[in-house]
């Protein structure tokens, strides 16, 4: 399919234009270097701008719009107490003149840092989910609101829909162009997994415009036995949404679970060089839980020899960095 064929069908959904799009694309000579291994890019969706930026926006732009058009008069979402996801849900709905309640996972902390201070700063109501499941409690608050008369908008977790993975289909369109306008072609994207919502596009959108690209999903908190099957159902839910002529299997999808560590959120020596090896090379921030154990996945990735000298690989930087505030005692250990 050609670009403004598929640029098309993703008009339709009538997005919002929400952030700075596109987003920059460039080398990272002095981290190649150092890694000694393929050529190093970055696509920067930390600097999508709304809310201190990130990955979300591309997913909130297309349902806020949905949202809209639903005449919501709250909206509301869920995830754990970092959550880059509410954050950027929280600023979107700010700028839309919307209320925002978020309910987060857990007990609230002593004192709100990171992310969760700003979900505060930018007026979202914060409701926890205590011992409730998450997505259970999501619902229940839901339908309390909804007994109160309101008619909230649920944006599921990390926006991972059908219609929310239709932003990132949106953003390898927007990678396409950008590297034709270089004359440069990418081997693989490698990215921190986690909802499905980001990998789920990005697949769509490749096998749409039939680019000679690897996606290699970093997982972040599930094993790739189970999640590649939740993805295979997602991406076959988004193309059939942009009514595109394609099916996938769990088979289809290069998902790398062998960074999980101890689990989500918890840091581990992986997230630590990467961040310091970021920042030391490039002045770049990444994240304690997704950005970082992405780029720490890539770099082993690299020295084992998972790429050649001669190609070329993307790192798709998710945003995240507000997070790093909350977890510098691990991060100093």
């Amino acid at each position: 399919m050609e670009l403004a064929a598929l640029a098309q069908r993703l008009e339709m959904l009538q997005p919002l234009p929400l952030g700075y799009l596109p987003t920059p694309l460039g080398p990272l000579p002095r981290l190649s270097q150092a890694l000694g291994g393929p050529e190093v890019w970055i696509k920067r969706d930390d600097l999508t701008g709304l809310g201190l930026g990130g990955n979300k926006i591309r997913k909130l732009a297309f349902l806020l719009a949905e949202a809209q058009r639903q005449h919501a008069d709250v909206i509301m979402t869920t995830g754990a107490q970092q959550s880059n996801h509410a954050r950027q849900t929280a600023a979107v709905a700010a700028m839309l003149g919307l209320p925002c309640v978020l309910v987060l996972r857990g007990t609230p902390p002593a004192q709100p840092q990171g992310n969760y201070f700003l979900d505060r700063l930018l007026g979202a109501e914060v409701r926890w989910s205590g011992d409730r499941p998450l997505l259970q409690a999501l619902d229940a608050e839901a339908e309390a609101l909804r007994q109160e008369g309101r008619h909230p908008y649920v944006v599921t977790y990390g926006g991972s829909s059908a219609l929310g993975a239709c932003g990132f289909v949106a953003g390898i369109a927007e990678v396409a162009m950008q590297a034709q306008a270089l004359g440069i072609t990418f081997d693989a994207i490698v990215f921190a997994s986690s909802s499905g919502g980001t990998q789920a596009g990005m697949a769509a959108g490749i096998r749409a415009l039939d680019l000679p690209t690897r996606v290699i999903g970093i997982s972040i908190a599930e094993p790739a036995s189970s999640f590649r099957h939740d993805l295979a159902r997602l991406t076959n839910e988004t193309a059939a949404l942009l009514k595109l002529d394609l099916a996938f299997s769990d088979d289809d999808f290069d998902v790398r679970d062998a960074y999980l560590g101890q689990g989500y959120g918890i840091v581990t020596d992986v997230e630590r060089e990467a961040i310091r090896f970021a920042a030391r090379t490039e002045g770049l921030f990444v994240d304690p839980v997704y950005t970082g154990r992405a780029l720490g996945g890539l770099m082993d990735l690299i020295r084992r020899g998972e790429f050649s000298p001669s190609q070329r690989v993307l790192f798709w930087h998710t945003g995240g960095a507000p997070a790093l505030f909350a977890y510098t005692e691990a991060l100093e250990g």
